[in-house]
């Protein structure tokens, strides 16, 4: 297996090959799916070994002391081979990291092969692809929280730590001076206790994210507008607690600390800076120094972490392990964000690489992140080629199922809408209500007002708030369901297995137990008349720019801008917890189109995604080398047309711009002869082509397997998101 490893005599950093550990027991033999740099620990040490003899001597006395000591008992010879032996040899780098458990040793009973744990660490949680962890210094990671996040957990609890040291209170003024990794984890977990918080630190970068992340105020530590924030938010008294979360040799931190605390005030000093305390300052208002040692309680006893002997929880109520298992839990409630902290993921064959670049200051990062490969049997889609941590596949369920009777043509199709919102009012409603063989028999919606209304402008022969009485009139024959997206399943699955036709908004299902439940249903009842409201392939311009562009023999590669912007505040589609995410919403339209484009089914996703926001970057990979990429943008323009579309391949281009505008380029030219009134996203031929079916007993618009890919396809983005590799959609045609 490969490790990062460091020379300190030279200060050579090397990505070498080394043994597997053996699993021993009380500890658990873990496969690294992230590990974190330390800028601030790590980077100096990277820094130490690049010194001379004399400067390395100088930062770090403490050794110097030891040389000493060993030269007055071995003697001077003795010690210098002892030290040079020591100087010029690998040493290991880092402390955090996330992985997967693959082997368990005796006397663990608390995690399984298989399971992902975040561990800690300098000994055991190093940039190596595999570690022996003892059972106190790892943590298994909550559902739904993603890999790359998780390997926060060590700087988490040394942050955690840090506060617990300051023993701070609701209400309370605190001030943390540096704002890098650390100090912006401290700063989160004050502000989730209920503390306001002024941060300083010389990077205005770095003030600014602090700020977003729930400082009150940030500043460079000379200038005045940080004394007078302090002096307006505590009355003029100080801060109640001051974090040292700085480094270097300077010891303005310790004296900006005294001059800025209020009287009998807290210091914790939990970063590595000078610390010659101005005597007077400090005694004149009887400062409480305070140090945190690392992650927490158990730091630096062997009995603790090396043998598993855990402190009783009524006497040490946070040990290291219960820290790092806190700040987890934090992680996954949405209490502390580490993503706006990610600067940079570097695969994990970068390393070397990627140390020179942060020690020679071409990558500024508050936090970076290595990425492991995939083992074998779990190897990524080779669409992208970007390694990372294996995420189990998304299975596209199939049912078996009889064909639907054919109804009698020319006969009035009866329709109910379950839902009258803005969607089904402006979209839908407007093009069936004047539609000739349809009868609007009964809308359906949770408070008889709405209901009412629909009833009243399109014309409904009944509107009701009982859902069961509309299943069971055997007069209707299809059901809308335009709801919201965390009842499209079950209203689906039970008006199939009424016998209706259904007509499902988008999306068909939130997750895979609910895609399967419709699959059920079908293959319970026999009936198979779904259609999702996929409705951008049955655009006209779009229909009209396929065609023109014909027949491929190659692959293509094709190219979706969706830019989404921003939801207003209060939507109901920011409601992740129950809704799902607004791709999880939206996203099938883009990926059916593709699908349509393309004609086939997806068989792998990627999914990546910026830090801080929505936007998304997701790589669809099809049967022949096709390749689709869907930028998903919240963060855009608002004036930019909303999605522009091109296919490229055998030499040809096709482009669509916000359909209103459409061309295709190769050994001839076409381009959009004119621009349409509105634009035309296909609702209403999508309709048509629904009634049709309806009235003459034919095909649905879109096979129910090109719809359920879709809908997987769609979840596997977010299945891609928490595990950050590609998911092999498994059983794709």
């Amino acid at each position: 297996m490969k490790q990062v490893v460091q020379n300190y005599k030279s200060g050579e950093l090397a990505l070498v090959d080394v043994p597997v550990p053996g699993c021993k027991p009380g500890g658990v033999l873990v496969r690294s799916a992230f590990s974190l740099i330390s800028t601030g620990t790590e980077l100096m040490k990277v820094s130490e070994a690049g010194m001379s003899m004399v400067g390395k001597a100088r930062s770090r006395p403490d050794q110097v002391a030891k040389v000493m000591q060993s030269v007055a008992t071995n003697g001077v010879p003795a010690t210098y081979r002892k030290v040079m032996g020591k100087l010029d040899s690998y040493t290991p780098l880092g402390y955090s990291l996330c992985g997967v458990v693959e082997e368990v040793g005796a006397g663990v009973d608390d995690v399984k092969a298989g399971d992902l744990v975040a561990c800690a660490g300098n000994e055991h949680a190093l940039h190596a692809e595999l570690n022996w962890v003892p059972k106190n210094l790892y943590a298994p990671v909550p559902d739904g929280l993603a890999p790359r996040h998780a390997a926060f957990g060590t700087v988490g609890s040394i942050a955690l730590q840090g506060v617990r040291q300051g023993e701070s209170r609701l209400g309370e003024v605190a001030l943390v001076i540096g704002l890098g990794l650390i100090g912006q984890l401290v700063v989160q977990l004050l502000t989730a206790s209920g503390v306001r918080v002024v941060g300083v630190d010389p990077d205005p970068v770095r003030c600014e994210l602090a700020e977003r992340l729930g400082a009150a105020a940030c500043g460079d530590p000379a200038s005045a507008a940080v004394e007078a924030t302090v002096a307006e938010l505590t009355g003029g008294h100080g801060v109640d607690q001051v974090y040292l979360a700085a480094g270097g040799g300077s010891n303005e931190p310790v004296e900006l600390a005294a001059r800025l605390c209020r009287d009998r005030g807290r210091v914790v000093d939990i970063g590595k800076c000078r610390l010659d305390l101005p005597w007077n300052a400090y005694y004149e208002k009887e400062l409480d120094v305070r140090f945190s040692r690392s992650y927490g309680p158990g730091r630096y006893d062997p009995e603790y972490e090396l043998e598993g002997r855990d402190y009783p929880i009524g006497y040490v109520r946070w040990t290291e392990r219960r820290n790092l298992a806190c700040f987890l839990d934090l992680l996954a409630r949405g209490s502390v964000d580490v993503e706006p902290l990610v600067s940079h993921i570097a695969d994990f064959d970068d390393a070397v690489e990627t140390y020179r670049s942060l020690k020679d200051g071409e990558l500024k990062a508050v936090a970076v992140l290595f990425r492991y490969p995939e083992q074998a049997g779990h190897a990524a889609a080779p669409v992208v080629a970007v390694p990372a941590v294996a995420v189990p596949a998304v299975a596209v369920p199939t049912a078996s199922r009889k064909p639907s009777p054919v109804r009698a043509a020319r006969t009035p199709v009866r329709l109910a809408f379950v839902g009258a919102g803005n969607y089904a009012t402006s979209m839908l409603l407007p093009h069936l209500a004047r539609r000739d063989g349809v009868e609007l028999a009964t809308v359906v919606t949770t408070t008889a007002l709405s209901a009412a209304n629909a009833q009243r402008k399109f014309g409904f022969a009944g509107a009701t708030t009982d859902l069961d009485a509309v299943l069971g009139d055997k007069s209707v024959d299809a059901v809308f369901v335009v709801t919201r997206h965390s009842s499209h399943a079950e209203l689906t699955r039970r008006a199939l297995l009424a016998g209706k036709s259904v007509f499902v908004e988008k999306p068909l299902a939130l997750t895979e137990d609910e895609l399967t439940g419709v699959l059920a249903a079908v293959e319970e009842s026999g009936n198979d008349r779904l259609q999702v409201g996929f409705n951008r392939r049955f655009a006209p311009l779009l229909q009209e720019a396929k065609k023109r562009f014909g027949a491929r023999t190659g692959p293509a590669s094709l190219r979706y801008l969706v830019n989404a912007g921003r939801l207003q505040h209060g939507s109901w589609y920011l409601r992740q917890g129950t809704e799902g995410s607004r791709f999880a919403g939206e996203g099938g339209h883009f990926i059916d189109t593709a699908s349509w484009l393309l004609e086939a089914d997806p068989v792998s996703v990627y999914a990546v995604a910026a830090s801080g926001n929505e936007d998304l970057q997701v790589v669809l990979r099809y049967p022949d080398g096709s390749t689709a990429t869907i930028s998903y943008v919240t963060t855009g323009a608002p004036g930019f047309p909303k999605e522009t579309l091109d296919v490229l391949a055998d030499g040809k281009v096709l482009r669509l711009d916000d359909f209103v505008r459409a061309s295709v380029h190769g050994p001839g030219k076409w381009v959009s002869s004119r621009l349409p009134k509105a634009r035309d996203k296909g609702q209403s031929a999508q309709l048509a082509a629904f009634v049709k079916a309806m009235r003459t007993g034919g095909p649905m618009p879109v096979p129910l397997e090109s719809l359920v890919a879709t809908t997987a396809a769609t979840l596997a983005v977010r299945a891609g998101l928490a595990g950050g590799a590609p998911v092999t959609l498994a059983g794709a045609r």
